[in-house]
């Protein structure tokens, strides 16, 4: 396939929610995922990759467009929900699927969507050629809708048609892409988007159909244990390994780039260590991300120690087909091909993000991060105190000055986050380790 361009077909696998320890290769000894650590062994593995946001949507933002989501109002959302019909994706701003697409590949998003609903917005409205998945941020594994009841509509379409399908989602989203990758021309390249919803809650395994019919709130929180989680991200390697198949049946693994990642860190039942933090919270558990990247034709077998970031992954994998960003709308990631190539050295980066909930800040510049969290700041060490305990802001003074200094030049290019603006956080009376103490009456 795409022999006479020699362009690679590219698979960008995204994972929802999952952990940075999630995967055996990446710490986890409770169980394994052989498939994705087959890949990791014969690809790259990052151990700094960071997600754009430590939610879901706000990160797809800045997949889609390389671009810092906060750059567009939806992409303030944390996440988009309540005005999905009013905010999204804009339909003509360019894209990564656009723009492979005008290179010449066939494109395709089989999964979530998450950036917006009909009829303002779609993945046939941004570049992609089909769609098969859920528009919104999650439904339930079994029976694909949004929420619990009979009159709650199935969030499961067919380009812009709703469909039915029997099945867990996981599995019915690796037949379909192992399907349509079975389909494409030999003349062609394609880039497919498989935007898995594993492991996000319901916290519902393959074997879990009864948990689904027993639900009265698909956000629920008192269900889920480190069992069932640990059977979805199971489902969810082996999805990965059959695609990964249907390559090789096909005969284009070697030139066929698969990348596989999360959107943001990991939720209840993840495992993050060596970091503190989860889902909607800026320390390293809840933005850096297990991520591999495998082209077997160009690639070796390598652990990059590499600083990378959600949004270089558009100008990268537009370089990897040929072509480049759009000029109107320049992308604020980094092409990082050539470290992986050896044609250039690992460097430093300096990256920031922001989230409303508790008022958080963060800018990683080498071996430092600045973290606020309400009012509370501080300065950490990230490659030697990967937990964020030891506050180095007074040891550090200019550095901790000069980080602080950069967040506040750097926030002040985007949209405001105003009162509209929703947001999502972890408090104490939904988990309990995020426990806080009350003031007394003094407020002491």
């Amino acid at each position: 396939m795409s022999g006479a361009t020699n362009q690679p077909n590219i698979v960008f696998i995204l994972a929802d929610d999952l952990g940075w320890a999630d995967l055996s290769v990446y710490g986890q000894t409770h169980y394994q995922t052989p498939h994705l650590d087959a890949l990791a062994a014969g690809g790259v593995r990052f151990t700094q990759a960071y997600a754009n946001s430590a939610v879901c949507s706000a990160t797809r933002f800045g997949l889609i467009t390389g671009r810092y989501q906060y750059r567009l109002r939806g992409g303030l959302e944390e996440p988009l929900v309540r005005t999905a019909h009013l905010h999204g994706l804009p339909t003509d701003h360019p894209t990564l699927p656009s723009l492979l697409r005008d290179a010449g590949y066939e494109t395709a998003l089989i999964g979530k969507w998450h950036l917006g609903n009909l009829p303002n917005y779609g993945p046939l409205k941004s570049g992609y050629n089909r769609f098969f998945g859920n528009y919104g941020g999650a439904i339930d594994y079994f029976t694909h809708k949004p929420g619990v009841g009979a009159a709650v509509p199935r969030d499961l379409y067919e380009g812009e048609v709703p469909v039915e399908r029997v099945g867990y989602y996981t599995q019915l989203l690796a037949d379909e892409a192992s399907s349509w990758i079975g389909q494409q021309s030999e003349d062609k390249p394609f880039f497919l988007s498989l935007h898995f919803t594993a492991p996000h809650w319901p916290w519902v395994g393959p074997e879990d159909e009864h948990v689904s019919r027993d639900l009265t709130d698909i956000f629920h929180y008192d269900g889920g244990n480190l069992h069932t989680y640990a059977k979805m991200v199971r489902s969810l390697d082996a999805a990965v390994g059959q695609v990964v198949q249907a390559l090789k049946a096909k005969g284009i693994f070697d030139n066929t780039i698969v990348v596989f990642t999360s959107d943001n860190g990991g939720e209840r039942f993840s495992k993050t260590w060596p970091f503190t933090g989860q889902k909607t919270e800026l320390l390293e558990g809840g933005i850096r991300v297990p991520t591999l990247l495998s082209w077997p034709a160009r690639l070796k077998p390598q652990v990059s120690e590499q600083v990378t970031i959600t949004m270089d992954w558009l100008p990268t994998l537009l370089s990897a087909a040929g072509t480049a960003p759009h000029p109107d709308r320049p992308s604020d990631g980094e092409n990082i091909l050539p470290v992986l190539q050896a044609e250039a050295p690992v460097h430093e980066r300096r990256l920031f993000w922001r989230y409303k909930a508790q008022r958080q800040r963060a800018a990683r510049e080498g071996r430092f991060k600045y973290l606020r969290i309400n009012q509370n700041e501080f300065l950490f060490d990230v490659e030697d105190d990967t937990l964020e305990r030891a506050n180095l802001k007074d040891k550090h003074p200019e550095v901790f000055a000069r980080l602080r200094r950069a967040w506040e030049d750097w926030n002040a290019q985007f949209l405001p986050i105003t009162d509209e603006v929703f947001t999502h956080g972890v408090t104490p009376d939904i988990q309990a380790d995020r426990y806080a103490p009350e003031r007394d009456r003094r407020g002491m």
